[in-house]
């Protein structure tokens, strides 16, 4: 992974927040969406209590990115921000949807996942990459609906 790629994948902290902090996120997250509930300014200004400098306006959705970010760090989740336009290599989209290189390879020469060729090298889409990944789970969901449903049928429990 090159150093622009780890700057995109570690904008937050490699494991969850320990339970204090997790704590602050959840508050600080009540509290913007609670401000952005009653806002309905074009832009917000953030500046420190006592006043001074520096100030930042924000528009009021960044600052809901924001809220909904802390909101899932504050359950534990680890978060990952990825520009719309990020082009993924096998190996990145494997990580990304927790398979191996090989199988992603297979899926692209069986034209389920759609790529572009650099010179030798495939490159895959976020959009294509995220498209492919909710068709995915709905399969496994799928299957595992057919296999509870198959085992209703044959009475056993599971």
């Amino acid at each position: 992974m090159n150093a622009k790629t780890e700057e995109l994948f570690h904008l937050s902290p490699a494991a969850p927040l320990k339970p204090k902090d997790r704590e602050l996120a959840g508050a600080a997250e009540r509290c913007i969406m609670a401000a952005l509930d009653h806002c309905r300014a074009a832009y917000i200004t953030v500046a420190p209590e006592d006043g001074g400098e520096p100030s930042v306006m924000l528009p009021p959705d960044a600052l809901r990115v924001v809220g909904q970010l802390l909101g899932l760090m504050s359950q534990g989740h680890v978060v990952a921000l990825v520009p719309e336009d990020k082009e993924f290599t096998t190996v990145e989209a494997a990580a990304f949807l927790n398979v191996s290189r090989p199988f992603v390879i297979k899926e692209i020469e069986a034209n389920r996942l759609p790529h572009r060729m650099v010179g030798t090298h495939r490159r895959i889409a976020f959009a294509d990459l995220r498209d492919y990944a909710v068709r995915m789970r709905a399969r496994q969901a799928s299957a595992l609906e057919r296999m509870a449903e198959n085992a209703r049928e044959l009475g056993l429990e599971y």
